[in-house]
């Protein structure tokens, strides 16, 4: 079992547990949506590049990291793909750190940050998504990606897969794992 996997399965534990701390109220400044549903694990930077050449991410695209962190992913493809981005993050703590990140790196024009719960946020501008989420997480964002994305639109998943959807691409990264598929016409097999 990776560490990632060892980490995320003790994570859940934990929360279906309840010893995760509860969710502040959603009014209250600097407070969480509700508990985050995965700890935050970098993607490493060689992951990271994998996933967006898999996506072939060009200028012309958009990609929306579900789950961002701090902002790696978005501002890489900012920076290194010329795409713009969009990550998304339900951690004010990861907001913070990766609006710092757009910062730093000089990419604010193209790339913004929103504390939003993914299972609730909009991805239909979205052409690339990427992804560093438990299967469960995968697959409960299935029918939501398929329903909002353009036919077309990659995804992109480092170490979890989205079960019996097939991936249209699979790469080993340094042991690695980065699934990639192409979102299909309406009514094509999933």
């Amino acid at each position: 079992m990776s560490i990632r996997r060892a980490v995320l399965a003790l994570a859940m534990v934990v929360t279906v547990l309840g010893l995760a701390p509860a969710a502040q109220a959603q009014g209250q400044p600097g407070a969480p949506l509700r508990t985050p549903d995965v700890i935050y694990v970098p993607t490493p930077p060689e992951v990271v590049h994998a996933m967006l050449t898999a996506a072939k991410v060009t200028k012309n695209d958009v990609v929306y990291d579900l789950g961002c962190g701090d902002g790696r992913i978005v501002v890489t493809a900012a920076k290194e793909f010329g795409a713009r981005g969009v990550g998304i993050d339900i951690d004010p703590q990861r907001i913070k750190e990766a609006n710092e990140n757009v910062l730093k790196n000089g990419v604010g024009d193209r790339v913004k940050i929103l504390n939003q719960d993914l299972f609730e946020s909009d991805f239909r501008e979205a052409t690339v998504v990427s992804l560093y989420l438990l299967p469960s997480l995968n697959l409960k964002l299935r029918p939501k990606l398929l329903k909002e994305l353009r036919p077309g639109s990659r995804i992109v998943s480092h170490a979890f897969d989205m079960g019996d959807w097939t991936p249209d691409q699979t790469i080993d990264v340094e042991g690695r794992t980065v699934y990639m598929w192409i979102v299909p016409k309406p009514g094509a097999t999933k």
